[in-house]
């Protein structure tokens, strides 16, 4: 099990993500991790409060179950069904009309009946290209967000560590048969493929998160999908800003939470480094590096 950060400090950056993520702290997961975890709620609520709070939160772990879709829908193609709902509930901006899907559901409970059946490791002859693994992998994440957030009454947001340990760590959905949490579906299925390029294309449904696309992800388009979302996102003013004459340059915490996906032998050798490759106004390689706040509040319409 992947550790859960918690920063109680309102200058951190709270360990978690998610699109986003609860608890990477720059992207790592290791023993050293849980051990700082462990003493900074140690630090604020002594060792029996932390054991009362691990056997609260532990205890409370929810499965969502997975939607029955719509009577004679089996003919439908879950993928067009998934393509309706982004063009009918999301905006150019990639906000969500969360009040309609949760009006009419039809269309996401037919795609998520089919991610609920079948996935890469049920199914893997669907599924022979990396391509279409991953792909399959970023739909299914960002619609079982969206029915996360209508299953919870549409929150405004994830602001306090407990309500984002709730969504997305302690509360499980059914991908091809196995009950998983958005958390773990991220770290130990979508992560280790290797493709960094997808933290700009997944979506919690946090403001903070990269632009959710009117269309669905293809394994044919993908790799120029995935090129586009990831440039668009560090040319944007709300993810990258650059101070020149402080020589410092501030970067979406998503950066900060999974450093060690851009930032190794095989990548980049900085973070900077990797930016700069999507960048269109290169940014000094000695700036200092700074990080903006994640928002967390529900991205709405």
């Amino acid at each position: 099990m992947t550790m859960i950060g918690v920063s109680m400090t309102p200058s951190s950056h709270g360990s978690f993500r998610m699109r986003c993520i609860i608890g990477v702290v720059n992207g790592r997961t290791d023993s050293a991790d849980a051990l700082w975890w462990l003493w900074e709620v140690w630090r604020m609520i002594g060792s029996f409060g932390l054991i009362i709070l691990l056997g609260m939160v532990s205890a409370c772990t929810t499965l969502i179950p997975p939607p029955v879709p719509p009577f004679g829908s089996r003919a439908v193609s879950p993928e067009k069904a998934w393509a309706r709902v982004l063009t009918r509930a999301v905006d150019e901006q990639g906000r969500v009309n969360f009040p309609l899907v949760a009006k009419d559901r039809s269309d996401l409970n037919i795609y998520l009946a089919y991610v609920a059946r079948v996935s890469p490791r049920s199914h893997p002859e669907l599924f022979p290209t990396r391509w279409e693994r991953i792909a399959y992998h970023i739909n299914s994440y960002n619609a079982l967000a969206m029915y996360g957030v209508i299953a919870n009454n549409i929150p405004k947001g994830f602001a306090r560590f407990l309500d984002r340990a709730r969504f997305f760590k302690f509360t499980e959905y059914r991908i091809g048969g196995e009950n998983i949490s958005l958390y773990d579906y991220e770290n130990d299925i979508i992560r280790p493929i290797g493709e960094p390029r997808v933290h700009f294309a997944l979506n919690c449904m946090a403001v903070g998160c990269p632009r959710l696309p009117r269309v669905p992800f293809r394994a044919k388009d993908l790799d120029q999908q995935l090129d586009e979302a990831t440039r668009e996102f560090f040319n944007r003013q709300e993810y990258v800003q650059v101070e020149t004459e402080k020589q410092v340059v501030r970067l979406s915490e998503i950066l900060r939470f999974y450093t060690e996906d851009f930032v190794n032998e095989k990548v980049a050798p900085s973070l900077i480094a990797y930016v700069n490759r999507y960048r269109e106004e290169k940014i000094p390689e000695n700036s200092a590096v700074e990080f903006i706040p994640y928002d967390w509040a529900v991205n709405t319409q």
